[in-house]
């Protein structure tokens, strides 16, 4: 199977030896994904729902590039700082994943990479949607004789 590194160009990517997202086959693997705006500075310092809505829009985003949608995630794993903020965190998850429910953990864990990030989530999609094909072309011959039918 094909193996497609999906990558954001962050400077991190390579120095750490990492992918935002990995698409082998029908299967994606997001790495932990922040609440790191398009500027490069987190979004939401302070507010636990905010940075988790930035973060799956981080996520949808790498899911785009590497061809899948939200609706092909079959499973995230979220990691806070501080897991008395749960509820919103699991706001913000619901409201993106509330139709989906893709099977999920929620962990605290003992710090981030800056103490200013609050989550950090990992997603794995399974694309089982296919985009529409092509009509085939159509022979002359062929729509000759159909109007004729007619």
């Amino acid at each position: 199977m094909k193996r497609t590194n999906i990558s954001t160009g962050t400077t991190w990517e390579p120095i750490i030896g990492y992918s935002r997202a990995v698409r082998v086959g029908d299967t994606i693997h997001v790495s932990g994904t922040t609440a790191t705006g398009a500027d490069g500075k987190l979004v939401g310092v302070g507010d636990a729902y905010a940075q988790t809505v930035q973060t799956l829009r981080n996520i949808e985003s790498a899911l785009h590039m590497a061809g899948a949608r939200l609706e092909d995630v079959v499973r995230t794993r979220m990691f806070v700082a501080n897991i008395a903020e749960w509820e919103k965190v699991g706001r913000a998850h619901g409201e993106i994943f509330g139709k989906i429910r893709p099977a999920t953990a929620m962990v605290q864990v003992g710090g981030m990479v800056s103490p200013e990030m609050l989550v950090e989530i990992e997603a794995e999609a399974i694309v089982t949607s296919r985009p529409p094909s092509k009509p085939r072309a159509v022979k002359r011959e062929t729509r000759a004789r159909h109007r004729r039918k007619l």
